[in-house]
This record gives C-alpha cells, sequence and structure tokens, in this order.
C-alpha cells in the first residue's frame, strides 16, 4: 500500500503472509487479486518507521481479516536480485488509480520477511486491501499463478510447518477449542498432503502427552460416539490465565 506522509515506511524492507486455515478437510491460503490485472499474490505490506516488524505483520493480518490474537511465525528472509519487478508494480499501481511517480519507492528491489499464520477459518472478515478487488480462501494444492517468488514463499511455509507439526501444536489454530480425534487427523493430512492410518496416528498422538481427553460426543449411540480432545497445555493457559 502506498505510503503517507504521516507515516513513512522503512525503505527496501516488506514482509509477506502465508495465511493457513482448515475447512471441509482441506488445507486453506488466503490469496489476494491485484485491481483490474487477474494477477494474484501472497497479502504482504510493508513497515513503518515507527513501528516493530511482528507488529507490521500482526496490523496486516487484522486488517485483513479481523483477526488480532493469532499463531505468527516468521520462517524466512527472501532477498534474491530477481524477485522485484518493478514494471509489475508499476501496473498494479496505475490499476489501483495511484500514479507511479508519486511513490517510486515502491519500483525499488525489496527484501521480504516472510511469515506463516494459523487461524480459524470460520472467524475471519475478510477485506481486501487498497490494491486488491478480493482476497479469498483457495486450497493449498489448487492455488492460481502467483506473482513475483510467491509461490517459493508458499512452498517454504509448507516446508516449515510440516517439519514442527507438534512443537507448534498447529490445531490449536485450525480446530475448535474442543475436537474428535477424526478431526485432528484430517488437519495433520491435509498438511502432510497425505493420508494416516487411524490407530498409528492415535497411538502417536495420545503418546505425545499433548492432549487432554474430555467426555464424548453426545451424537449416536453412546459406546460408538468419539471422545473429545483438547491440547494440554492450552487448557493449562486458559486455567491460569
Amino acid at each position: 500500500m502506498p505510503s503517507d506522509s504521516s507515516a513513512p515506511y522503512l525503505p527496501h524492507l516488506a514482509y509477506d503472509s502465508v495465511i493457513f486455515g482448515f475447512a471441509e478437510g482441506r488445507l486453506k491460503i488466503l490469496i489476494m487479486e491485484y485491481h483490474r490485472t487477474k494477477w494474484f499474490a501472497l497479502p504482504g505490506g510493508f513497515v513503518r518507521a515507527d513501528e516493530a516488524l511482528d507488529d507490521a505483520v500482526r496490523r496486516g493480518l487484522e486488517e485483513r481479516t479481523g483477526l488480532a490474537d493469532v499463531y505468527l511465525r516468521q520462517f524466512h528472509t527472501f532477498g534474491s536480485m530477481e524477485r522485484s519487478d518493478g514494471k509489475a508494480m508499476r501496473t498494479i499501481l496505475q490499476m489501483s488509480g495511484y500514479a507511479p511517480e508519486e511513490q517510486p519507492w515502491l519500483m525499488d528491489r525489496f527484501v521480504s520477511v516472510a511469515y506463516y499464520a494459523l487461524i480459524d477459518y470460520h472467524g475471519v472478515e475478510l477485506q481486501p486491501d487498497a490494491l486488491s478487488d478480493s482476497i479469498a480462501w483457495y486450497d493449498v494444492d489448487e492455488l492460481p499463478p502467483l506473482l513475483f517468488d510467491h509461490t517459493r514463499i508458499v512452498e517454504r511455509a509448507l516446508e516449515t510447518l510440516r517439519q514442527n507439526l507438534e512443537s507448534n501444536l498447529v490445531g490449536k489454530n485450525l480446530l475448535p477449542t474442543r475436537f474428535t480425534m477424526k478431526e485432528l487427523q484430517h488437519v495433520y493430512e491435509a498438511i502432510l498432503g497425505k493420508e494416516l492410518r487411524r490407530s498409528t496416528f492415535q497411538r502417536k498422538m495420545l503418546a505425545t502427552g499433548l492432549l487432554r481427553r474430555h467426555q464424548k460426543l453426545r451424537e449416536g449411540k453412546a459406546h460408538k460416539a468419539p471422545y473429545l480432545y483438547s491440547f494440554a497445555l492450552e487448557e493449562v493457559d486458559t486455567e491460569t490465565g
């Protein structure tokens, strides 16, 4: 987004956010479409001179989703010589009604710090930014072609997410507070991109000590109703917070 004189942005520094959600058994990512271009990209932005990098990313995420309290992780910095495209940025500004010559810094080369966020798909209120026609969910394996190096950013985010499933307690942001083992398995399968054996997955998750078991769901026959679970650390935080 173009800057203004009251809040100048740091030159040559940007951020890009890979925002994950989960619905209908599918892992999804938020993608924005620039005004009148049919060009797609990750939500991103710039850092004001008077704010921390993490605060800038959270500000941009809240502006686009309405959510302030989310799991956010910085995972890589992208700075190749080929990643910037001044010509594309000029077109984006023109199609959005801005004069590129009034924002020459936006045509410069940018180093981008990438983050991924895990959010509640059902709790968002999507809002496109000043340069976008829309922002929408796309299945992670059915993304449109992305501008710049954003496809690589998504790939790197998925690699990092898959490497940290247990340590990050990924499900606590992609599932309700209490969930069934089947729902948790579906989240893992969507992230890993493969099916998992039910008995093996359940045994592995129970052995981690990360889960707390609760009463069964009151649906169907009592002996067939599944147990509900929550993440143990999340329960402790709730009880002591």
